[in-house]
């Protein structure tokens, strides 16, 4: 499959960005900042040091009618062979902070997006805070893991969420309260297109031995179920309704099955991991053919949980 050629970059705008201060990169490969170690270039990539920086930057591409996307952690997503138009934003360093403001019922917590989310469990749980035990062993940011509601076992980040801040598109810094938040099953609709920068998160006292009983036994599930020592997105599909995804791929032979060095995980088939050289369009190969699988033989509709990104 022949790649395609990224899109141009003009040159006022990369002095615009550069102006800023931020951290850029033409034609950076995208492989190199997701956890399955594929995808192709960005046109733009940009790394953020500020919420001054991130307000530039947003301004001078909506100027230039020049498209952006915000990279997380890199984890639950796909990104295309062929790249992504446009710029790619990551949030730098500076927003990787945890400020606690703690009181006789719990704490109030101001979380930057970079942040971690299994050290924010690991912090809150060793602080005897209940509300994000759940979230061991989830990859990725407390940025994405808000983006698509991350849970597990029972759990949710949203549950826990008083408000975020954030900037617009436009480059203007917002606040939005819980009141104008939707979250839902592995998902959060913004009122306005806009990137997080922090969320202020509302946690409980608990019960510091039963929070690391709970810790410790989501951690032995994940070891138990979950593939090891290949790069891979965390869970391919959601969950439909009282029916586990895994078993539904698996129940269809696929366990397993492999696209070039794209495979579904034997341990787990709601994973799918590159076992070395993978292609983008061998994962999404395997996704297509456990959708369609399933469709046709079980009349069970999968959605994706793993993001599609890019050219495709």
């Amino acid at each position: 499959m022949g790649a395609k050629k990224g899109g141009k970059v003009p040159d006022d705008l990369l002095a615009a960005v550069a102006a800023s201060g931020a951290r850029m990169l033409v034609g950076e490969p995208l492989a190199r900042h997701t956890s399955f170690r594929v995808g192709g270039p960005a046109d733009l990539f940009v790394e953020l040091a500020s919420v001054a920086e991130l307000q530039a930057v947003l301004r001078a591409c909506q100027a230039h009618a020049f498209p952006v996307f915000l990279l997380g952690g890199g984890t639950t997503l796909l990104v295309s062979d062929h790249g992504v138009r446009g710029a790619v934003l990551k949030l730098g360093r500076s927003f990787d902070f945890v400020e606690w403001e703690l009181n006789d019922e719990g704490a109030a917590l101001r979380v930057g997006a970079a942040v971690p989310f299994k050290r924010l469990v690991n912090e809150t749980v060793a602080a005897g805070l209940d509300g994000l035990q759940f979230g061991e062993g989830i990859p990725g940011t407390v940025g994405g893991g808000l983006l698509m509601n991350a849970g597990a076992f029972g759990g949710e980040i949203g549950r826990v969420v008083e408000a975020l801040e954030a900037v617009a598109l436009g480059g203007d810094v917002l606040w939005l309260p819980r009141a104008c938040l939707s979250f839902a099953y592995r998902r959060l609709a913004l009122p306005v297109s806009a990137i997080i920068t922090a969320v202020r998160l509302r946690l409980a006292r608990g019960e510091r031995a039963a929070l690391e009983a709970a810790v410790a036994e989501a951690k032995a599930r994940r070891e138990r179920n979950q593939p090891k020592g290949f790069p891979n997105a965390g869970s391919i599909f959601k969950n439909p309704d009282g029916m586990h995804a895994g078993a539904l791929v698996e129940a269809v032979g696929l366990k397993g099955a492999r696209f070039g060095n794209a495979m579904v995980s034997d341990r787990h088939a709601n994973f799918i991991v590159n076992l070395g050289g993978a292609r983008a369009c061998d994962v999404r190969g395997l996704m297509d053919l456990a959708a369609r699988a399933v469709r046709m033989r079980l009349g069970v509709e999968l959605e994706p949980e793993v993001r599609l990104v890019g050219d495709w």
